[in-house]
């Protein structure tokens, strides 16, 4: 019997996000193993730019179109990973019906809504609670952000740690992109926008250069303050892998990311990386071995330089994909069996 999975998610193509690139990966790889997958996503509605955001698309009043997806999907679970419209709408659905379904915390959503909008945390901490509670389980990408959720009410017999992978076929460390700039070059890929923190990495006094690689909202006032670092803008697949191999740091200066896939895409590329001691890197970074860590991020970027390479790809060679898939299956609010690989 073909197991029927739906996702819902306010996060989809054409946005570049971990979340995306996430859940791009798992529903592929549920598809390797024979299920059905069906994925409501902000491409099927009406829908307006996100304020201070106009990459980021949000569905305008998705109840009904909602309801009518999830009725008539015949799904066997359904997973709900995103907060925003569609989210919310899956799950008053969910609740009404008696619906079991399962959620993934991918941001720190109250700290950005306090960032650009003023929101206290308290406030958005009372809708997460009322988003997540009822599921029958929320996957939390690490072990530390975990702990602060269940600091802050939430069940910890329901949040399960969720880990994440990387394709080692299309990251590695062989080809490099040529790249005209002095060396050592140092890094960093990912979404340019203020929660991200660049500003703390770009204003380093650093031998060598400094690349950005990626666009978003502060972009251009990043570039007119920082004229002298090389905004490469985006690159996907084997060209931003090949970008990646060409640099010898990857920096990654964000205090609010809830794990940072594209630190395991640096490393598979053999890339050490350097970050701040916090949520995130703390669970991804091996001092000495894929990285360093220190509250002196200058610090951190000039010890990174040490780290040997070979141990970076090494490490990323052991977070794949399908482990990650295999975590969400074993969650699942299903009755059915659901397919896992037959090494597992």
């Amino acid at each position: 019997m073909t197991i029927k999975f739906l996702l819902v998610t306010d996060a989809w193509k054409p946005q570049v996000n971990g979340v995306v690139r996430t859940w791009e990966q798992v529903t592929g790889e549920m598809r390797s193993r024979g299920m059905e997958t069906q994925i409501v996503h902000p491409g099927l509605f009406r829908s307006f730019s996100a304020p201070r955001y106009p990459e980021i698309k949000l569905a305008i009043l998705p109840g009904r179109g909602v309801r009518r997806m999830i009725d008539e999907s015949g799904f066997d679970a359904i997973h709900i990973a995103t907060e925003g419209p569609l989210g919310m709408a899956a799950v008053r659905h969910c609740r009404r019906r008696g619906i079991p379904y399962t959620t993934s915390y991918h941001t720190r959503f109250p700290e950005y809504m306090k960032s650009y909008f003023g929101l206290p945390i308290g406030v958005t901490d009372r809708f997460l609670r009322w988003f997540h509670g009822p599921a029958k389980a929320t996957l939390v990408p690490t072990i530390s952000m975990r702990r602060e959720l269940a600091d802050r009410g939430f069940d910890d017999d329901k949040l399960v740690t969720w880990c994440r992978g990387v394709d080692t076929a299309t990251f590695r460390p062989e080809p490099r992109t040529e790249l005209d700039l002095p060396r050592p070059i140092f890094a960093y890929a990912g979404r340019v926008a203020v929660e991200k923190n660049l500003e703390a990495f770009l204003s380093l006094d650093l031998p060598g250069s400094k690349m950005i690689i990626g666009d978003g909202p502060a972009r251009a006032g990043l570039e007119k303050r920082y004229p002298d670092t090389y905004f490469a803008g985006y690159r996907f697949g084997e060209e931003l892998a090949a970008t990646y191999a060409a640099a010898d740091v990857f920096v990654f200066p964000s205090l609010t990311d809830t794990f940072g896939v594209v630190m395991l895409e640096a490393n598979a590329c053999g890339l050490p990386v350097a970050a701040f001691p916090v949520t995130g890197p703390v669970d991804v970074v091996i001092e000495g071995r894929t990285g360093a860590l220190d509250e002196d991020l200058r610090a951190a970027a000039l010890r990174a330089l040490e780290v040997d390479r070979d141990g970076c790809v090494a490490h990323a060679r052991t977070m794949t994909w399908a482990r990650c898939a295999d975590v969400v299956l074993e969650n699942l609010a299903c009755d059915q069996p659901v397919p896992m690989p037959a090494t597992a």
